[in-house]
């Protein structure tokens, strides 16, 4: 059944500036496993598209997307109600938004994995990646998922890496 459509009320007068907002709502959602740190996870409803992920973000937030994976999350059933009837809770999709930076660095040097003697580019890109990780997290307002850098799980490469570089600047110093 389709979904009844409401336009704007008809006013009298020159054209006017209408804002179009979408139906559709994005959840930032923490991870269960371990992912890139450019990958960002949302929970969405099940007729939003790969397309429409991409364009809501890029377009209401103006965040760079890489590429958007999507799956569907089938609920059980098995639990029951005071009545002993069953009650299964509602499916969703899960989207994996690959965030991406127009920058010096590709995407293609970053998926190479990195090396043992990082270069300063690959930890300008990490810095880049968490710095637009952050700001997501901000246009968002999700204030129950935003973690303190300290709390956060870090990849071992990357906290390699951000160690490393402080230790190389004190040597510099």
């Amino acid at each position: 059944m389709a979904k009844r459509i409401i336009y704007p009320l008809f006013q009298l007068g020159n054209p006017q500036l209408r804002i179009f907002r979408p139906t559709f709502n994005l959840t930032l959602v923490r991870p269960g496993k371990e992912q890139p740190p450019d990958t960002v996870q949302f929970r969405i409803p099940l007729e939003m598209t790969k397309f429409d992920v991409r364009n809501y973000l890029e377009k209401i937030y103006s965040v760079p997307v890489a590429a958007v994976r999507t799956r569907i999350q089938y609920c059980t059933n098995k639990k029951r109600n005071h009545l002993n009837q069953r009650v299964k809770r509602p499916d969703y999709k899960v989207a994996y938004v690959q965030l991406f930076f127009r920058g010096s660095v590709g995407e293609q040097s970053f998926r190479k994995g990195l090396s043992s003697k990082p270069s300063s580019s690959q930890i300008s890109f990490l810095r880049r990646i968490r710095s637009m990780r952050r700001a997501l997290l901000r246009r968002c307002r999700r204030s129950s998922w935003r973690m303190s850098v300290r709390g956060r799980n870090q990849i071992p490469e990357e906290e390699e890496l951000l160690n490393g570089l402080a230790s190389r600047q004190r040597s510099v110093e």
